[in-house]
């Protein structure tokens, strides 16, 4: 596996490829990614939290913007945590297309907004478990933005959150009843 971060130096953010590089290649292979080449192009002009991610068989690209790396309490500075997260975030969106049932799901760029809800809800849930410290309330208020604020979904939520192995078809079937239980 080879595992490039883009770019070598930065202009608007006291970010280091070396300290990422670091973060990628434990995830990558804590992760079971590390028979495939990685690509992470970090956009250190957006500070948006946005990840984007491409899957072929031979490469993931992963494109953060610098806001999803950042320490919210120290702007333009580098967030050993949400590093974290966000290779994590993004390796395991590359897994699922790549091994894990998902390889029919649509583009991330083509996912709704409520299919984009629940597979982030998986994946959170997933690194959760991990044991990496994230903040469960924040993806909560994120579902219910999606599908709405009621008990009925707040239990799928808790279902997909502690969910270690679905499909894309499980996923958007739950999805798609959830919409139209609070439609």
């Amino acid at each position: 596996m080879a595992l490039t971060v883009t770019p070598d130096t930065y202009n608007f953010v006291a970010f280091d490829t070396a300290y990422t590089t670091r973060i990628a290649e434990h995830m990558a292979t804590q992760l079971g990614l590390d028979d495939i080449d990685v690509l992470i192009a970090i956009n250190e002009n957006s500070s948006l939290t946005r990840i984007e991610v491409e899957v072929t068989d031979s490469l993931i690209t992963i494109t953060p913007h610098s806001g999803a790396l950042e320490d919210t309490r120290r702007p333009r500075q580098q967030s050993e945590l949400n590093t974290t997260i966000t290779m994590a975030r993004g390796m395991l969106r590359a897994r699922d297309r790549l091994r894990g049932g998902f390889a029919e799901a649509p583009a991330d760029t083509e996912l709704s907004l409520p299919q984009a809800a629940i597979w982030d809800t998986y994946i959170m849930g997933r690194i959760a478990h991990m044991d990496i410290e994230v903040n469960k309330q924040a993806w909560v208020y994120n579902f219910r933005n999606r599908y709405g604020f009621s008990d009925a979904v707040d239990a799928v939520f808790e279902k997909v959150w502690n969910s270690s192995n679905t499909t894309w078809a499980e996923l958007n079937t739950l999805s798609a009843n959830t919409v139209s239980v609070t439609a």
